[in-house]
């Protein structure tokens, strides 16, 4: 006598399958115009528990249909997980650079550098690619846009824009967002022309301070004679200073404290040596500080806390040195005038670097500027080897 039972395990199985395959079936979801109203809207629909869902994504006015598919594929993507079939969602430049680059690269970032990469980024990146699907822009759109970046901006920064797209979309395909790589062969045009790179003279470095008090006097010491950055001169703590010599093991910026630049991976701490003169105006200006502990700013505010560098520069310094037609100094005119005087007394090459905390090339080649007299020296020096 037949029974029922294998037909009711037959359809078991069959429901279980079902649940089974509908729980692990990949889906992208579909995004459709849609009159709501007087006005046309973008509308998101999907399954989720053996039941359709929709959502009102946006105004059609307000968002593109990529903007849409990629709201469509934020939604899914929780509900995507564990699917047998695996495709990358749909991502907008700016999204994608929301979600995976900005993370990413906060990881290894300063927290100096990640406050003006990211606005960088934001401001003349994601402003003009933001709404665009990152697996359909391509090498000569992004080419475009650096050229017209190029009319008004510097070549450092449109340097460092191309260095951004090429690591943005060097992720992506490591995610396998996009195929390629659009950015990885981007030129930059002629930039807008950098301005003379300036260095101070002893004459001037004399006048300087002769006007600055004490306080500012200090800072400025520090940066043009012992070489130091101005994050650096504020954070500078009591308990690290010894005799003529001080430990930069902190450097500040917009209040927040973090290591001193270097290599990644490198001891960025050094001993720097003080000159004479500004072993001389500590003396002066440390016994009138009113918290004396180890841990104490040796340049505090009134509540204790470390002064910002532009606060310095703009509130105090620029003024007096405006006064004297010295303001166009600048605390990288301070730096560059370090490492050319340096070089121009003969100092050792190696030894100003690791004074100054940055390698014998960078040095060289970006900070050390020969002045009229050097070159003069050295085409006398060169015409006396050929004509005795």
């Amino acid at each position: 006598m037949l029974t029922s039972e294998p037909c009711q395990d037959a359809q078991l199985w069959t429901q279980e399958k079902e649940e089974f395959m509908r729980r692990k079936r990949f889906q992208k979801g579909t995004v459709g115009e849609r009159k709501h109203g007087r006005k046309k809207v973008w509308v998101a629909q999907w399954w989720e528990d053996g039941g359709r869902r929709s959502k009102v994504l946006g105004r059609c006015s307000e968002l593109t249909k990529t903007q849409a598919e990629s709201a469509m594929a934020a939604i899914l993507e929780p509900i995507n997980e564990g699917a047998g079939h695996c495709q990358q969602p749909v991502f907008t430049f700016k999204r994608y650079v929301e979600e995976k680059y900005l993370p990413f690269g906060r990881r290894t970032w300063k927290e100096s550098t990640r406050m003006t990469t990211e606005p960088t980024i934001n401001m003349h990146l994601c402003s003009h690619l933001g709404d665009k699907n990152i697996s359909d822009i391509t090498r000569e759109q992004l080419q475009k846009l650096l050229d017209q970046k190029s009319r008004t901006l510097s070549r450092s920064v449109v340097d460092h824009l191309r260095w951004h797209l090429s690591g943005i979309f060097k992720l992506a395909q490591g995610d396998g967002v996009v195929t390629h790589n659009p950015a990885g062969k981007l030129s930059v045009s002629d930039a807008k022309p950098t301005g003379e790179k300036r260095v101070m003279t002893p004459d001037q470095i004399r006048l300087a301070l002769s006007v600055l008090g004490l306080r500012d006097r200090l800072i400025f010491r520090l940066a043009v004679f012992d070489g130091m950055r101005p994050g650096e001169i504020l954070a500078v703590r009591l308990g690290k200073i010894s005799g003529n010599s001080i430990l930069v093991d902190q450097r500040v910026y917009k209040g927040s404290f973090d290591t001193p630049k270097g290599r990644k991976g490198k001891k960025t701490s050094r001993t720097i040596a003080l000159a004479p003169g500004t072993v001389a105006d500590l003396k002066l200006w440390t016994p009138n500080l009113p918290d004396q502990t180890p841990e104490a700013l040796l340049f505090q505010s009134e509540a204790g806390t470390a002064f910002w560098r532009d606060n310095v520069w703009y509130r105090s310094l620029q003024p007096a040195l405006g006064g004297i037609e010295l303001g166009w100094a600048t605390f990288q005119v301070l730096r560059r005038t370090n490492a050319s005087l340096a070089r121009k007394a003969k100092v050792d090459d190696k030894v100003a670097a690791d004074q100054r905390g940055h390698g014998l090339g960078v040095s060289l080649e970006v900070y050390s500027v020969s002045d009229l007299q050097q070159k003069a020296a050295a085409v006398a020096q060169l015409e006396s080897e050929v004509i005795r």
